[in-house]
Order: structure tokens, then C-alpha cells, then sequence
């Protein structure tokens, strides 16, 4: 089975009514909830996460924002774009998104990969499109081959990645689910083994896959997909007020790095930003899965709305 937008049978229903923004090589697709008389905010999913992983964050943020939930390219509903996944193409995906969706400054908030996408349009968005970022435990630096500070992709999550797109191949041009998680014993650290989930009842992958292009993993292994992005460059150009949460973490005997970024590696994320002068706040939750949003959608809400109050003049 190929999945993506081409076959329709690969999606479920949600709460919200979907959309559709074409920004001229893309078409996102979006959710939207909440008042246009709010500010908005845009959420931006993580590496295998379409805009629904915020469904349940998305009621409690609509008493404050008109939010924005998106679709990246090459996930959810949103075009799959072979050859053509890096950060600056993400990134420029959001700055036409911005303008055309949105239409306004906008907050925005971003998990993981979408947290660094977060930290890319703090720096390189439109003047005055972005009045203020979260970065939710992004992988600054870990997500690179070779970072200014830390553990590489190599030494984090990358051969997860580079399993995705062996088994699954892009496009899911290969699709083997059962062959990937048989091999993932063997394939990957103990750590990292335990990400492969079970099949459904009917032997098919998990929705959140089904709905992701395996490329974006092989963009991240090959490190393709950050050759024009280095992360220390990005945030010494930060623009506006921001916030890194940070969550589990730790390294192990081995050397590994799990979690998204070891303190070493968020400490000089925020002396970069610091020295920009805009101002930036750090919150450590080392109890916090990857996904505060998905685990624990309340105080993702209290956290950004909070966050945001003390940014307004």
C-alpha cells in the first residue's frame, strides 16, 4: 500500500473541519479553531505528526487565539513533495502560509522538527510576520550531522530514520511495516527499538505514519534536508521574543542522546539567542514525554498562554 494524499482511504475523520492553502509548490492542508478577534497562532506538527496531534490542545488555545494547525509538506494531507524536504523549503512553506491563510502577525509554536521550524521563522520569517515563537523540545543541533555543539543525529534519533526509510522507502515506494518493526531488534538500540509500534489489528502501520512521507527520514539521515541550515547561524538571527521548553533527556553509557536535545546543546541555543538581544525564557520539564501537547494538553495550553501574556507590552 502507497499512502498519502493520492489515496484518500489513507485518512480518518477529525473534529475540525480541514483545508487547503496552496502556496504556489505546495498545497498545506490546516485546521483552524477559535475567534479572528484573538491573535492568532500557528502550530507547527513534529517529524511523523500531522496538525491533529494538537486536537486536544486546540479547544483550550481557542479561548485565547484563532489557531492554525498545519500540515508540513510530505505530511498529513498536505502535497508530497519528492526531493524537495529541507528546513528552508518548510520554513518558506510557512512564510507563504503566514501571508496567505493567516494574513496577520501571528505566534507560533512548534514540536520537535516543528520546533525548529519555529526557531527558522524566528529568525528568517517576513518582518513583523512572527510576533513570537515556542520552540517544544526541538532538536537543536541533535538534528544535524554535524552540529557546532553535541550529539549528531547519528547519535540521537537518526537510525530510526534511516530504518523508516530502508523498510518504508519514500513515497512508501517499499512499505514494508512488518519487514521494518521484525527489523528493528536488530536494526536499533534497545532505545530506540521500543519507537516501532505494533501494526493495527489489520496489519497496517500507525495512522501517524500512514500519513508521512518516508523521504523526510532519509532528508534527515543523509542530512540533506539541513545543508543550507546551520542551527547556530539560524538562532545568532533571531527576531523576536522566544521560548524553548526542554524535556526528557539524558545520555546514556553508550553516548546515545535520548530526548531531542542533551542541556549542553539548549544552554547554547539560548546563549545565541540572548546575544540578539530578544528576550528568551527557558522551562525545563525533564519528566515531560517529547510531546507536551499530546500528553499533557492542558499545560501546553497554561505554559503557552502564560508565555505569551508576559511577552505583551
Amino acid at each position: 500500500m502507497r499512502y498519502g494524499p493520492e489515496n484518500p482511504e489513507t485518512y480518518i475523520p477529525h473534529g475540525f473541519a480541514e483545508h487547503l492553502c496552496d502556496t504556489g509548490e505546495a498545497v498545506l492542508n490546516y485546521a483552524t479553531a477559535g475567534s479572528p478577534e484573538n491573535p492568532p497562532l500557528l502550530l507547527i506538527p513534529g517529524q511523523t505528526e500531522s496538525w491533529w496531534g494538537y486536537e486536544k490542545a486546540m479547544p483550550l488555545l481557542a479561548e485565547h487565539f484563532e489557531v492554525f494547525a498545519v500540515d508540513l509538506r510530505g505530511q498529513g494531507r498536505s502535497s508530497r513533495t519528492p526531493g524537495r524536504y529541507s528546513w528552508d523549503n518548510f520554513g518558506n512553506d510557512l512564510v507563504r502560509f503566514i501571508q496567505l491563510a493567516i494574513g496577520r502577525p501571528t505566534y507560533v509554536s512548534g514540536l520537535s522538527s516543528g520546533g525548529v521550524l519555529s526557531a527558522w521563522l524566528s529568525a528568517y520569517a517576513m518582518p513583523g510576520q512572527v510576533l513570537g515563537a515556542v520552540y517544544e523540545d526541538p532538536p537543536l543541533f541533535a538534528s544535524e550531522t554535524n552540529p557546532a555543539v553535541g550529539q549528531s543525529i547519528r547519535q540521537g534519533i537518526g537510525a530510526y530514520f534511516a530504518l523508516m526509510s530502508k523498510y518504508l522507502g519514500d513515497q512508501w515506494s517499499v512499505g514494508s511495516y512488518q519487514a521494518m518493526r521484525s527489523a528493528a531488534a536488530t536494526e536499533l538500540p534497545p532505545h530506540l527499538a521500543m519507537m516501532v509500534r505494533p501494526p493495527g489489528e489489520n496489519g497496517e502501520p500507525p495512522q501517524n505514519l500512514k500519513e508521512y512521507d518516508p523521504e523526510w527520514a532519509r532528508a534527515f539521515w543523509s542530512g540533506t534536508a539541513g545543508v543550507n541550515c546551520d542551527h547556530a547561524r539560524m538562532l545568532a538571527s533571531v527576531k523576536c521574543p522566544v521560548l524553548l521548553t526542554h524535556h526528557f533527556r539524558l545520555v546514556n553509557e553508550d553516548g546515545w542522546l535520548i530526548g531531542a536535545l542533551s542541556d549542553v546543546q539548549a544552554q547554547r541555543a539560548l546563549s545565541l539567542i540572548r546575544a540578539t538581544g530578544q528576550p528568551v525564557s527557558y522551562q525545563s520539564f525533564p519528566q515531560m514525554g517529547h510531546s507536551m501537547h499530546g500528553q499533557d494538553p492542558g499545560l501546553y495550553a497554561r505554559t503557552v498562554i502564560e508565555w505569551v501574556k508576559g511577552t505583551e507590552p
